[in-house]
């Protein structure tokens, strides 16, 4: 995608907005905006958050699975989201496994929350012009700098 995105981008108006359509990863997201992309949609925040997976400060969670079952902690304890200032990683996984939708529409609002505080980020190192040692300290802090890295 990268490659794509330099070859394109500078082919486009530089006074209209660029939307790139389908990229919904945090990482693809901020290199996204390395590249001049202005507007992203995808289904990819609902579509996890109905399996029961949550992006987090330190990279993706599985609350579905069973080492949760008796963890109270909120999703992210980095995040202020509704969810994850109410509801614990154990009743989360409660509820989706109950087949609950409720639990579904938690990890769904965290998600979005998640995304939309991450793109406030990333136009506030824009605005400071540090972009690229944003992109360092969140992959780092995410996990994708590591050799098992996990995507979605």
């Amino acid at each position: 995608m990268n490659r794509m995105l330099a070859f394109t981008t500078p082919l486009l108006p530089s006074d209209k907005p660029r939307y790139l359509m389908g990229v919904g990863s945090p990482d693809s997201l901020i290199d996204g905006a390395i590249r001049g992309i202005d507007m992203f949609d995808c289904v990819l925040p609902t579509r996890i958050a109905r399996n029961g997976t949550v992006m987090t400060s330190t990279g993706r969670l599985v609350v579905k699975n069973a080492q949760y079952a008796r963890d109270f902690r909120p999703l992210d304890e980095h995040c202020d989201c509704y969810t994850c200032r109410h509801y614990s990683r154990a009743y989360i996984r409660h509820l989706i496994k109950c087949g609950e939708t409720f639990g579904i529409r938690l990890t769904t609002y965290h998600n979005l929350y998640f995304l939309l505080k991450l793109m406030e980020n990333v136009r506030q190192a824009i605005r400071e012009d540090r972009l690229l040692d944003f992109k360092e300290e969140f992959f780092e802090q995410y996990g994708f700098n590591r050799p098992d890295a996990k995507n979605f």
